[in-house]
């Protein structure tokens, strides 16, 4: 049980870029959770291009067990 809060808390974290996310891309993402901090596998959210490599994004989708859709956290 409690991981499933765990896992619906994953939508609206931030995490930093760590590997390019884009359309056509698997990228990866590192968030701070649980504690520790854990790299995902990160896609793009529909509609947004690439992600650079140190970019803060925000999870929008987390589909369990390491794959989470992001977007950029602030406009550049």
């Amino acid at each position: 049980m409690g991981d499933r809060d765990a896992d619906t808390d994953m939508v609206g974290m931030t995490g930093r870029v760590t590997g390019t996310v884009g359309p056509g891309l698997v990228g990866e993402v590192i968030v701070r959770i649980r504690g520790g901090a854990e790299h995902f596998l990160a896609h793009p959210v529909a509609g947004t291009g690439r992600i650079a490599v140190g970019t803060v994004v925000t999870v929008i989708e987390y589909l369990p067990p390491r794959t989470v859709y992001v977007m950029a956290a602030y406009d550049n």
